[in-house]
């Protein structure tokens, strides 16, 4: 059975009223999780609203008390790894140990220019990803002091105190599609691997990919979940599915194009047909992304059209 959450982008519009009608909503509405992601601003001016990511869920952690919960994902280029793998476990013990702790590598230029962080060309990016994870890794499931020296960051003698409820910390999920950088490193370091607006043959493509580098590792194809994040154009009425779309697309897609191109998209039907052929190829949760922040009604129709079919 494939599991639903849902994901917010924090930099388009989200504030606190929303934040918290939305995580409500998300819990009462029996969704398997929530998550969001963490930018500073958005992709293209002008700028509005971005509630800040880690205290959002710290707010999260004691205001809710089912659904799992992270970043979607918390970019290293501005985001201290030892200062990350501090708040993720507080976090984390603050919830009962329902925080997802997912990372990236970072991507949105405007952020780092505006806010004075080098994002760095993409070998170089990864690179620092890598050690990132690796201090984070060591911050998170090692008792005793570590030492550790990169080309980016180092530690010496660092230890979490107090150490995390949960063994090991939070799961770590890393996002991306990327088979030559992304993949080796979940195959390496993640429970978790969040595709990203993924058609079918995609995914199958590169979950098959994965289980040969998890192999490699020494790994078995079961320590690590699949999950996927991707869009959502759905209404109860095909003809409201038909209007969302056009409006997305700026009329150049119909609802059929849209969803090959990875998003779900449809009425309460049309959807749990294509979760169950993303279930059938190995995907186990879905992130959908919900773009309008004030559509809870929406998401409410969501919910009882979609959960009991799975």
């Amino acid at each position: 059975m494939i599991e639903v959450a849902i994901m917010l982008e924090g930099q388009n519009g989200l504030t606190w009223p929303r934040w918290q009608r939305l995580a409500k909503a998300t819990e009462d509405l029996g969704f398997a999780g929530l998550y969001r992601s963490d930018h500073y601003t958005n992709a293209s001016p002008p700028d509005i609203e971005s509630l800040e990511l880690w205290t959002s869920l710290t707010w999260l952690a004691s205001h809710t008390k089912r659904i799992e919960f992270g970043p979607m994902v918390t970019p290293l280029s501005f985001r201290d790894p030892t200062m990350t793998a501090r708040m993720a476990a507080a976090v984390d013990d603050l919830s009962g140990g329902r925080l997802i702790l997912g990372l990236g590598a970072g991507w949105q230029e405007r952020e780092h220019t505006n806010y004075g962080w080098d994002l760095l060309d993409v070998p170089g990016r990864f690179a620092r990803f890598e050690e990132g994870i690796e201090i984070i890794m060591r911050l998170l499931r090692n008792d005793e002091t570590s030492d550790f020296q990169g080309d980016y960051y180092s530690i010496k003698e660092g230890i979490l105190l107090p150490r995390p409820h949960r063994s090991g910390g939070p799961p770590i999920l890393i996002g991306g599609n990327g088979p030559k950088l992304t993949l080796p490193l979940v195959a390496r370091f993640a429970t978790e691997w969040n595709s990203i607006y993924l058609p079918l043959e995609k995914f199958q493509e590169l979950n098959t990919q994965l289980e040969s580098l998890l192999d490699a590792q020494g790994r078995q194809p079961e320590e690590v979940r699949r999950s996927m994040m991707t869009g959502c154009e759905f209404s109860v009425d095909k003809r409201e599915v038909k209007k969302k779309v056009k409006a997305r697309t700026k009329g150049k897609l119909s609802p059929k194009e849209l969803h090959e191109r990875g998003l779900m998209v449809g009425t309460a039907d049309e959807i749990v047909e294509q979760l169950g052929e993303l279930a059938e190829a190995g995907l186990q949760r879905v992130m959908l992304q919900w773009l309008d922040l004030d559509d809870v009604d929406g998401l409410e129709a969501l919910a009882k059209g979609v959960l009991p079919q799975l």
